[in-house]
């Protein structure tokens, strides 16, 4: 007996602790930034970005190169070996090399230059380029473009993070409208349950008709159906913003009515500053920028490929070993290639092709950035005039509720009728709802103006 006590103590003192706690809307865009899978894919784009600029990194990598030969039939026997290394230039389109030969036996003389002395031949030399891929080459093109893109994935990871939010937001609010109006609907249905003891005490003493009762009876069906209707809604605003609260294994969670706020929460409050600082805050325009660069960057490539090719070669050599004394003394060369095509209407396609898109993203800019500055000035009249509908909707409520009490102790009192009673019940009831969504319209409008000027902290960012 004493244990069945000590446990049933327990189970009250762990009951409120138990109780699930208030589902707050800074949880849901903390669960939402880190599983929400938009966002994760998002960041994945991000990491595949990473990758393609160390591909595009791979055309600076060292090149090691091997090459032999021996002629088996014939009368001479040579055999030949050679290694080079290679070094393209970080920024220039030519590149720096090293190299050892070897050769043994009898070549022909119009193959001199397999020859070595006895241990080899060791070179190094540089090619440069003077004219085509000296600013800017193929190389060095694609390794610009692939660190554009890295921003480019970032910009695009923050836009798909800002929509995610700003749904988050909008699927908490509608949630918690949904279970406040489950509220009012629940309080309408038990005050109609509550008078109808009442009415039928007083037609059983004969002081009010019996149809009275009956009307009462078809009352109460009537607003438990709104009940009904609102518990079904909750529950399918529910599943929606299961879809940004997620558990730590990235799975879905439908959160329960006990964890509702009792009042509806005051929502975000975005940061407003200068038009011109919230344009400098948007990734989608940052975006913009970035690709209207690789377009400068395509046109580098494209106005290269119209000059002549002008390179300069250097190296020296030095052979070792026992052999012909001609090939003793070490040797340096310096050497010219030039080439220029004749008809270079491919070059010149590339150029108009990238002015014309460079044109179209200039366009594209200027008409996202009116269209900025018109949301956001839209945006703040919407919100200062949700506001006012606010507190007048609220004055509306109170001196509503205040009208149905009234009414409610002066029928308890038969100095009024049913009729009244409920008229002003609903009244108050539709003015309750009204307020409601008078801040539900305010809310949304807020988020969608953080989410317009790109405020990070009030999207939980």
């Amino acid at each position: 007996m004493f244990r069945r006590l000590l446990m049933a103590l327990a189970l009250l003192v762990a009951g409120p602790a138990l109780a699930a706690p208030t589902l707050t809307l800074g949880e849901v865009l903390a669960s939402s930034a880190r599983h929400q899978p938009q966002i994760l894919e998002a960041i994945a784009r991000e990491r595949q970005a990473d990758a393609k600029l160390l591909g595009a990194q791979g055309a600076f990598d060292l090149v090691f190169e091997a090459d032999a030969q021996s002629r088996v039939l014939g009368y001479y026997d040579g055999t030949y070996a050679d290694v080079r290394a290679t070094r393209p230039l970080q920024n220039n389109g030519g590149n720096v090399y090293a190299g050892y030969r070897l050769s043994a036996g009898d070549f022909p003389v119009y193959d001199g230059k397999s020859v070595t002395l006895g241990l080899g031949e060791v070179r190094a030399g540089a090619v440069f380029s003077l004219l085509r891929d000296r600013l800017i080459d193929e190389r060095r093109g694609k390794r610009t473009l692939a660190q554009s893109d890295i921003e480019i994935a970032a910009f695009e990871r923050e836009v798909v993070a800002i929509g995610v939010q700003r749904r988050a937001i909008d699927a908490y609010q509608q949630w918690v409208g949904a279970g406040l109006r489950l509220k009012l609907y629940r309080e309408l249905a038990d005050l109609a349950r509550n008078r109808q003891a009442s009415i039928e005490r007083q037609v059983q003493l004969g002081a009010r008709p019996s149809i009275l009762a009956v009307e009462n009876r078809q009352n109460i069906v009537r607003r438990q159906a709104l009940v009904v209707r609102s518990e079904q809604e909750l529950q399918l605003y529910a599943n929606a913003l299961s879809m940004f609260l997620r558990d730590d294994l990235g799975q879905r969670v439908a959160p329960t009515a006990d964890r509702l706020p009792d009042t509806m929460p005051d929502g975000v409050r975005p940061r407003l500053g200068d038009v011109d600082l919230h344009l400098s805050e948007r990734p989608d325009l940052k975006a913009l920028v970035a690709r209207i660069a690789q377009i400068e960057t395509r046109a580098a490539l494209a106005e290269n490929d119209l000059r002549p090719r002008l390179d300069i070669k250097a190296e020296a050599s030095k052979d070792f070993g026992a052999g012909s004394s001609t090939r003793r003394p070490a040797e340096a060369l310096v050497g010219l290639k030039f080439s220029m095509p004749l008809e270079q209407r491919a070059a010149r396609g590339r150029i108009a092709e990238v002015e014309a898109e460079r044109d179209a993203l200039s366009h594209r800019q200027r008409l996202l950035e009116d269209q900025i500055g018109v949301d956001i000035a839209n945006l703040q009249t919407q919100v200062r005039g949700a506001a006012q509908l606010v507190r007048l909707a609220g004055d509306e409520a109170e001196l509503a509720r205040r009208m149905a009490e009234a009414e409610r102790r002066r029928f308890d009192l038969g100095a009024s009728d049913f009729l009244l009673v409920n008229l002003r019940e609903e009244s108050a009831a539709d003015a309750a709802l009204r307020t409601l969504d008078a801040r539900l319209r305010e809310a949304a409008a807020r988020a969608e103006l953080a989410a317009v000027v790109a405020d990070r902290a009030a999207l939980g960012l």
